[in-house]
């Protein structure tokens, strides 16, 4: 772990990338994408619904295989930059190929084929890009790049988002001769999130340093691979913490993923929100999350990362028990809003939480671990919450399996120990 750092124009432009992924995030993976796949493409939404979240489980499975071995790959051989700008360029050009996704079953196929490609590139992009933080950062402002980043790729996704929203999708004649009837509108989303990935990909690719090449030749290198591979269970043994960090993490990330996936849900049945109120919502959750991943990452470096995470956990079991007992929307409205400002400095923080912990020479390996724990239960709190909502007929009994993730995350990280913190 770098001591001085690396230029500040350097890790200024490592941060961008996370503004190159976050457009990918909110319009194709959470808010347009989905509803145009069920609605436009396929013309029914329980079907729709069922593909496109088989498409995102393969997507993980596929994560799941090829993760751990390119993070054992890259440790052996060097450098990170080399996968981070070939999966951006993979998943740049998928993501531009769903303007050819109409609407009309006959491009169902093709468009799960190409996200499926680009989340996948994505994510594994992820993997070498947060393992170059620690050979980036000084040791005491780890916290402070990890939130910095993470909440100017929230500012990203929500100005994407705005402007595919109401520049594109809502006006009742949309600019550039789209034609609605054809659903342009929204298939100009994919044109404009591979530019967003491209545009804020290059400052990486030109200004960020990367690691020496190990001049071993290839099949060396995969050799050592497979021997890091075979000793990963040891690793983890070795250091109990980070095996104990992975696990609090799956659940607790498991809880933040399904708080997105039903938050809306929620808020339209209990509440009685129309679909406008329910974006205007989801934008308002996201803004605050960007917010306070700003505004607390300086604590990751003066508590550390462990606290700044018990912090954020026990900010979101509070306000998230508020949000399941008040009974006014307004009130909903103010305790929604501050419990999103929990839920940046959660990521933020695990990801400098590891980025302190894993030893230099296993990083990547460690963040494809990483990248595995926040994919392999996807579908545990979905499934959870839907089970208990039908079996007690209240969504906020089910709602309440969230909060239970959170809490048993907590615990488990309660006995970790980050080096010079406790």
């Amino acid at each position: 772990m770098r001591d001085d750092g690396a230029p500040r124009r350097a890790l200024i432009a490592w941060a961008l990338w996370d503004c190159a992924t976050s457009p990918f995030s909110a319009i194709v993976v959470t808010f347009v994408f989905p509803a145009y796949f069920a609605r436009g493409v396929i013309g029914d939404e329980i079907r729709g619904t069922e593909l496109w979240g088989w498409t995102m489980a393969l997507s993980g499975l596929a994560l799941a295989v090829l993760a751990p071995v390119c993070g054992a790959i890259a440790d052996a051989g060097g450098p990170r930059k080399p996968w981070i700008l070939w999966s951006s360029a993979t998943a740049a050009s998928t993501t531009a190929g769903l303007w050819y996704v109409t609407p009309e079953p006959g491009s169902a196929l093709l468009g799960l084929a190409l996200v499926l490609v680009a989340n996948t590139a994505l994510e594994l992009g992820a993997v070498f890009y947060n393992a170059l933080l620690p050979d980036l950062a000084p040791a005491d402002r780890l916290g402070r790049w990890s939130g910095r980043a993470w909440a100017i790729g929230y500012g990203s996704g929500l100005v994407a988002l705005v402007l595919v929203l109401f520049v594109f999708v809502l006006p009742a004649e949309p600019p550039l001769g789209l034609d609605r009837a054809s659903a342009e509108p929204v298939r100009i989303a994919g044109p404009i999130t591979a530019a967003a990935l491209v545009f804020f990909s290059l400052p990486l690719a030109l200004l960020v340093p990367d690691r020496r090449r190990s001049g071993e030749p290839l099949l060396e290198v995969l050799r050592a691979a497979r021997a890091r591979l075979a000793g990963t269970l040891g690793l983890l043994r070795a250091h109990p913490s980070i095996a104990r960090f992975l696990v609090a993490r799956l659940l607790y990330n498991d809880g933040l993923n399904t708080l997105f996936t039903f938050g809306g849900l929620y808020a339209a049945g209990t509440f009685g929100m129309e679909v406008e109120e329910v974006m205007s919502f989801g934008i308002v959750l996201n803004l605050t999350a960007g917010l306070g991943a700003w505004i607390l990452a300086p604590l990751d470096d003066r508590l550390g990362s462990k606290r700044t995470i018990i912090l954020s956990l026990v900010g979101l079991l509070g306000f998230g028990c508020l949000a399941l007992l008040v009974t006014s929307k307004l009130a909903f409205w103010i305790v929604g809003s501050v419990l999103g400002l929990f839920v940046g400095p959660t990521q933020a923080a695990s990801r400098s939480l590891l980025a302190r912990l894993a030893p230099e020479d296993a990083r990547a390996e460690l963040f494809g671990l990483y990248a595995l724990t926040g994919r392999i239960t996807a579908a545990l709190g979905p499934w959870a919450v839907g089970t208990v909502t039908a079996l007690f007929a209240s969504q906020r009994i089910g709602m309440g399996v969230i909060l239970l993730l959170f809490a048993v995350g907590l615990f488990l990280l309660l006995g970790v120990r980050e080096a010079g913190r406790g």
